[in-house]
């Protein structure tokens, strides 16, 4: 049976080691400058990630296209769910001209779940891929896709523009996904990611969240089943509740239980990086060279 939202914990104390030392404010200025010159969203800002401020103030930016409204109700996730705009067909260039100001040389762009189009916003995905690789050919591009809803043909429209990094992320065991993920299905992603792994020059990572109320031995069973779908890269960190509209947290996970995971993660051959304050964009450019000395595909950032 799956854990209810009334048998969470409403309170808990946040430990020590997610205390999160902010840089100066001026720092990440420069950054948001641009973004809103641009008018370009980040997932940074949108889903409240706790680095942001950290990632800013180094110049770096996750892009987050097709608009900042997802029309899935994820329980996880702070960006607004609702009824999208229409896609904005100059926003490709305005990221690849962003990318270039900052100086980017491993660009790593998001979306919101868009249902609402047959191609789930495929076709955006590959018009932004070549924006970068016209404005930034040394660049390296990741991307992080929603399921398309199952619709191998987009997923292949994406597949085909090789693209460095292929993410698309599981974020929680099976068992909670009615819980935690409503609109999703995990047979479905892990699918997603085992076709992806076929396709040549393209390396295939994922990530999820722990502290949602899952067991140590699924997320082992996570491990185990990615490694067997052709995954290279796991991400793994601790769940943060953004605002009181999202469910609360069910367990804070030691630092040493997240080095257990990546051990573990690493004795069956993936790069992984599990941390507290670990997201999907932590050390991407780092995390793709990791792959290329390890003779996988890939390419040096």
């Amino acid at each position: 049976m799956g854990t209810r939202v009334s048998d969470r914990p409403l309170h808990l104390r946040k430990p020590s080691w997610l205390k999160v030392h902010l840089p100066n404010p001026q720092s990440a200025r420069p950054v948001e400058r641009i973004l809103r010159t641009w008018g370009l969203h980040t997932v940074c800002e949108s889903a409240l990630c706790p680095n942001r401020a950290e990632c800013f103030s180094c110049g770096t930016a996750t892009f987050l296209i097709m608009g900042d409204v997802c029309t899935r109700a994820c329980r996880f996730c702070a960006v607004p769910k609702g009824t999208p705009t229409p896609l904005d067909p100059n926003e490709p260039v305005r990221v690849a001209e962003a990318a270039g100001v900052l100086g980017l040389r491993h660009v790593v762009v998001t979306s919101v779940s868009r249902d609402d189009l047959m191609d789930g916003g495929a076709a955006h995905f590959v018009a932004t891929i070549r924006a970068v690789r016209s404005s930034l050919p040394t660049a390296k591009v990741e991307i992080l896709i929603p399921d398309f809803q199952g619709r191998w043909w987009a997923l292949d429209q994406v597949l085909e523009e090789r693209p460095e990094v292929l993410n698309h992320n599981l974020e929680t065991a099976p068992r909670l996904y009615p819980l935690v993920r409503p609109g999703a299905d995990y047979k479905r992603s892990l699918d997603l990611l085992s076709r992806a792994a076929k396709a040549d020059g393209v390396v295939v990572k994922t990530g999820w969240m722990v502290g949602l109320g899952e067991k140590e031995q699924e997320i082992l069973a996570l491990f185990r089943e990615v490694a067997a779908a052709g995954v290279q890269i796991v991400t793994v960190g601790q769940y943060l509740r953004p605002t009181v509209r999202q469910l609360p947290v069910a367990e804070y996970v030691s630092p040493e239980k997240f080095a257990f995971y990546q051990e573990y993660g690493e004795s069956l051959g993936l790069v992984v990086y599990a941390g507290p304050l670990v997201r999907s964009s932590y050390r991407a450019g780092e995390s793709l060279s990791l792959i290329s000395v390890s003779g996988r595909p890939g390419g040096s950032t």
